[in-house]
């Protein structure tokens, strides 16, 4: 939902805080489920954003795979040679063949 961020999105996603005091509360979180997000200003201030779950729980993802490629680009950095093993050692090690895997239902992410 926040695909489509602009300068003139932010812009028309301001609220003044005095909306909610005139009775609008509903008439904004309408607004905020259409377009993904406000911004609530206070004395022309941004106090808050209001956003909706879905628009929330996609910012958290995207921050959890943030974090995870840092962590990733972390750990190549640091890699050695000596560090990796190839997939047929892994598998022997594991006790594991082809036809485990042929079999296996994975899910990766």
């Amino acid at each position: 939902m926040l695909d489509n961020i602009s300068v003139g999105n932010v812009i028309n996603s301001l609220v003044p805080i005095s909306r909610f005091n005139k009775g609008e509360a509903n008439k904004i979180f309408e607004e905020v489920r259409e377009t993904g997000f406000k911004i609530v200003l206070k004395n022309n201030t941004p106090t808050c954003v209001l956003l909706t779950p879905e628009t929330y729980a996609e910012m958290l993802e995207t921050i959890e795979d943030y974090r995870l490629l840092l962590e990733a680009a972390n750990r190549m950095a640091k890699a050695e040679e000596k560090d990796f093993i190839s997939s047929d050692q892994a598998m022997q090690e594991l006790g594991i063949n082809e036809e485990d895997l042929d079999d296996a239902d994975a899910e990766i992410e």
